[in-house]
């Protein structure tokens, strides 16, 4: 009769994706600190007599790091659990287009 048993998934609790509020904090924590670099090129392009070069060097880190910093808060980290807003549940069927609506 062995054979006729499905084999069971082990869980670990190694194998635990980090909760949504964890995800959130390290992304907020990754934005202030690109930010924060992003404020002392911006400093140091105005404040510190520096060779022409390296001005223009802070003010592109200045004017880029916002978008890199975006995006880095957008994304969602490798181990976080999948979206389900569009997913439906493992029983239950998508409703039929036409009948999306109440009262169609």
């Amino acid at each position: 009769m062995k054979g006729w048993r499905k084999k069971q998934d082990v869980h670990q609790v190694t194998d635990a994706k980090p909760s949504l509020s964890s995800d959130i904090h390290r992304r907020e924590i990754s934005y202030l600190i690109k930010m924060g670099i992003r404020t002392m090129c911006l400093i140091l392009a105005v404040v510190v007599p520096v060779p022409w070069p390296y001005r223009l060097l802070f003010i592109a880190a200045a004017v880029f790091l916002p978008y890199i910093a975006v995006i880095g808060a957008n994304e969602r980290g490798r181990d976080a659990p999948p979206s389900t807003f569009h997913t439906p549940e493992a029983n239950q069927s998508e409703i039929p287009r036409h009948r999306r609506e109440i009262g169609s």
